[in-house]
């Protein structure tokens, strides 16, 4: 079972996590918009698959919040380069430990 202390990190790191995702996803919406070498309904139609690709990617990282599915999604939240280093150090060593994307590769 997930420690107290390690359940308030995993929640500031999962909420910095979902800023630092809609960030990229802005900023990959405007490279798209600006893009002065496509046609508007080209980039249009873009920006859309886009929305609904980084939506799904966006429910499989972030959705649900237990301590059961905690140490998977932050697992994930890693793997996908999102994660706050500086909280991620305040974690237990375990729980870091059995986080860490690089052991699974």
């Amino acid at each position: 079972m997930m420690n107290e202390s390690d359940w308030k990190i995993f929640t500031k790191i999962k909420d910095k996590a979902l800023e630092k995702y809609c960030s990229n996803c802005f900023a990959e919406f405007r490279d798209i918009i600006d893009d002065t070498n496509k046609e508007t309904h080209e980039k249009y139609l873009l920006h859309y698959k886009t929305v609904i690709k980084r939506d799904k990617e966006m429910g499989s990282l972030f959705d649900g919040h237990s301590r059961s599915k905690a140490w998977l999604q932050l697992l994930a939240i890693r793997g996908a380069g999102l994660a706050d280093e500086k909280l991620i150090s305040q974690l237990t060593d375990e729980f870091c430990k059995s986080t860490d994307p690089d052991k699974f590769k």
